[in-house]
């Protein structure tokens, strides 16, 4: 299997590349964009900011060429927020392949030493939908780091809980996205990893 994961100026890369080889399987850390076409499944992950990653992929035409991908796509933390349409960090628009909008945590008046921002750590997972949750039961824990979120939605195919309802994880077509980091959640992690190779 062919398993491309893109190179760009945001990313845990190597931190997913060491999950995958932790599944026995090698994947290309590239940004050319003949690989990622042929490849038989990409992986868009992302830490950083929205703005400059956008102004980056749109720089160096990636944007183009992930919203044209029809291969199996998996989009992780970044990666999901820059597949919406809109993030309110920093006012950006993104690729668009979701829908939804992007958006702060916001702690409830009186709860910032409660709920703190960013979301950082274990939560839960429930209302699990999708071909990449198989043999995942609900409720299971998995590593979040991010102080935005993206709302519920059609595409939402998990949730979890913080502050308010967000979507865990959503897919669209070919796309699939996971607001949490797999490649950091133990063997619930690595259980959905595998599952998104076998799409």
């Amino acid at each position: 299997m062919n398993i491309v994961i893109i190179k760009y100026n945001a990313g845990n890369i190597e931190s997913v590349n060491n999950a995958l080889n932790r599944l026995g399987v090698s994947a290309e850390i590239t940004a050319d964009p003949e690989k990622i076409r042929k490849a038989d499944k990409v992986i868009f992950p992302g830490v950083g900011e929205a703005s400059t990653t956008m102004a980056y992929l749109r720089e160096h035409k990636l944007d183009e060429l992930i919203v044209s991908l029809k291969q199996p796509v998996l989009g992780i933390c970044l990666g999901l927020q820059l597949m919406c349409s809109h993030s309110e960090e920093n006012n950006t628009d993104c690729l668009g392949i979701f829908e939804e909008k992007v958006k702060r945590f916001i702690p409830k008046p009186g709860g910032e030493y409660i709920t703190k921002v960013p979301h950082m750590g274990w939560n839960a997972i429930g209302e699990l939908k999708s071909d990449i949750f198989t043999d995942v039961n609900e409720n299971e824990y998995v590593y979040f780091v991010h102080s935005y979120y993206a709302e519920k939605s059609e595409h939402t195919i998990a949730t979890c809980n913080y502050i308010q309802p967000f979507s865990a994880a959503l897919q669209k077509d070919n796309f699939y996205a996971t607001q949490f980091h797999p490649e950091k959640s133990g063997t619930i992690g690595a259980k959905i990893l595998e599952n998104f190779l076998k799409i």
